[in-house]
């Protein structure tokens, strides 16, 4: 049947392409911004099912779009983006981004992963083949992303092999344990011979130098943590693709976007990695990145070539990324080109609005039941030490590297204690795996809160209980509010919950609308502004306290960590 239908199919685009019969769809009159050759020219766009077929020609439809005043570019991608952080279902963050004009995403699932194993993947792997816009999938590299917690699943080369095939997925996602690589772990170098000739996401914040190079020599592709010019440039030169990211907690595209020029943008493209609903509903999606870089002066036919043509070839989806003939018809129509002002957009030659998300098939959540924790009390907060001197992090306001302070910090009975009025706070990881019921005990500077506490499920990249205080009861009213939820955010003060939001699929994402979720997310930003905390993103500034492998100082399940030694303290 299939060898049958593609001579028909095909004979239609000829048909439509010629104009021996009127193309499914017009796009008239539109400003066409041709990313290859950087003209714009006024122009009719013929689509064939979910196929362009005609430009620069006049053409007629059996349907018609009157562009007359707009400008079409092609659809955006992200070419790094982690759906769990934007706090909804995959569904809903197609239905939260595809109308601002990301069309295409990939999606490194590591997060369910870690929580769920083989079951998170396969559950966005079902819902990325139901979804309107185009989300790909990279298998998770690293899950645990390392030994120096604990996460709530594993999964070897065999597991990734036997979802390599999958029409969805692309290669192998970020390869965050980059210290394994440099040192041989002999599962790291299994995962990386697997997946050799294909296409493996890089994740190396602040390498350079030979170890750079020897990284690079095991195939990885790119990088989306680069924080410092300097360091983008020294990635640039060594051949790899820079991944600028403007997500919700880290912001480098204001400090990146410099290296962005008629030369280099065939090796930028643009990213998102964590980025929540409220941010997408105030700021945008790629669109917010694409007027950022703008109004930073990168020139306008740079900023779309990268946004969509640049990632398209770097990821080897050829069938797009140009508005051409013979490529996927996934349009923005713009009101403004400078002010990447969306209009109108076509995923697949569809136009996007309530009915297509409407046509979904549904796919059932997993990971209902994912927090296997027991009530805690204050005792179990305690932070035994033998002085008041020790380890403190540092935030560092915008980025998700964090110093290694060294504080005196009040001591009472043997144990430290939290300082408010010196912006020191208490944080700890608590194991919810139901593994070993590991507390990782210390002290953050930077977070803002005088008062109350904060608790969340969402702790990158094992995703253990993260939370912090300026004392130990209310903490733990938080942490015993979010095992009643079945995970989620929870602001205390005074022992009583100010504000929450209950993430159930997997501790990780709402079953709400994203506008649900945004209306929650608001009330709990009104709730830790009362505490004290000015951070735009509290939330998730406290998730990535949990990320071992971005230098400098972190916490997990297992105590404090030492990111440039990579050992626990």
């Amino acid at each position: 049947m299939g060898s049958s239908m593609k001579p028909n199919r095909l004979s239609r685009r000829i048909d439509q392409a010629l104009g021996a019969r009127r193309a499914d769809l017009v796009i008239k009159g539109a400003q066409m911004l041709n990313v290859t050759t950087g003209e714009i020219v006024k122009t009719d766009i013929a689509i064939c099912d979910d196929v362009i077929v005609g430009t620069y020609e006049a053409y007629e439809g059996e349907v018609e779009i009157d562009a007359a005043g707009r400008f079409a570019v092609p659809g955006f991608i992200d070419t790094h983006v982690h759906c769990e952080s934007s706090l909804v279902t995959p569904f809903e963050f197609d239905r939260s981004v595809l109308p601002h004009g990301t069309t295409t995403a990939i999606c490194d699932p590591h997060e369910i992963a870690n929580v769920l194993g083989r079951d998170g993947v396969r559950y966005f792997l079902d819902a990325a083949a139901a979804l309107a816009m185009d989300l790909r999938v990279q298998l998770p590299s690293c899950v645990p992303a390392t030994d120096l917690e604990t996460s709530g699943a594993s999964l070897t080369a065999e597991d990734l092999l036997a979802l390599r095939d999958h029409p969805k997925v692309l290669g192998l996602a970020e390869f965050m344990n980059y210290p394994g690589v440099l040192s041989k772990d002999p599962q790291v170098m299994e995962k990386l011979e697997a997946f050799q000739g294909g296409i493996i996401d890089g994740h190396s914040p602040l390498l350079g130098g030979r170890e750079l190079n020897a990284y690079l020599s095991c195939g990885i592709r790119n990088c989306h943590e680069s924080t410092s010019r300097e360091e983008g440039l020294e990635k640039l030169r060594k051949g790899m693709h820079l991944l600028i990211r403007e997500g919700t907690v880290s912001k480098d595209l204001r400090e990146l976007a410099p290296l962005i020029d008629a030369r280099t943008a065939t090796s930028c493209s643009f990213c998102t990695d964590d980025r929540n609903p409220l941010d997408i509903f105030e700021e945008g999606h790629l669109d917010h990145l694409i007027r950022l870089a703008i109004a930073e002066g990168v020139p306008t036919v740079e900023v779309y070539r990268a946004a969509s043509w640049t990632a398209a070839q770097w990821f080897g989806l050829s069938d797009r990324g140009v508005i051409a003939p013979g490529k996927r018809a996934d349009i923005v129509l713009l009101d403004s080109l400078e002010e990447c002002r969306v209009s109108q957009v076509l995923s697949a030659g569809r136009v996007v609005d309530d009915a297509l998300f409407a046509a979904r098939p549904r796919v059932e959540p997993v990971g209902l039941d994912s927090i296997k924790r027991a009530p805690i009390t204050e005792q179990d907060l305690a932070a035994p030490a033998s002085s008041p001197e020790g380890p403190v992090i540092g935030i560092r306001p915008g980025q998700i590297v964090t110093e290694h302070l060294t504080l005196a910090l009040p001591y009472k009975d043997g144990c430290r204690l939290a300082d408010p009025e010196r912006d020191v706070l208490k944080v700890c990881v608590l194991e919810r795996h139901g593994k070993n019921g590991n507390i990782g005990r210390g002290f953050v500077k930077g977070l803002g809160l005088r008062e109350g506490a904060i608790a969340s499920s969402v702790g990158h990249d094992s995703h253990n209980l993260c939370v912090t205080g300026a004392n130990d009861a209310d903490m733990v009213t938080a942490v015993n509010r979010l095992i009643a939820l079945g995970g989620g955010f929870v602001a205390v003060r005074g022992g009583e919950v100010m504000a929450e939001l209950p993430l159930s699929i997997a501790g990780l994402m709402s079953d709400k609308p994203f506008e649900a979720v945004r209306d929650d997310l608001e009330h709990l930003r009104k709730a830790v502004r009362a505490l004290g905390s000015q951070l735009p993103e509290p939330f998730l500034q406290l998730a990535f306290l949990a990320l071992p492998v971005i230098p400098h100082l972190k916490i997990t399940d297992m105590g404090l960590v030492d990111v440039d030694r990579f050992c626990v303290l």
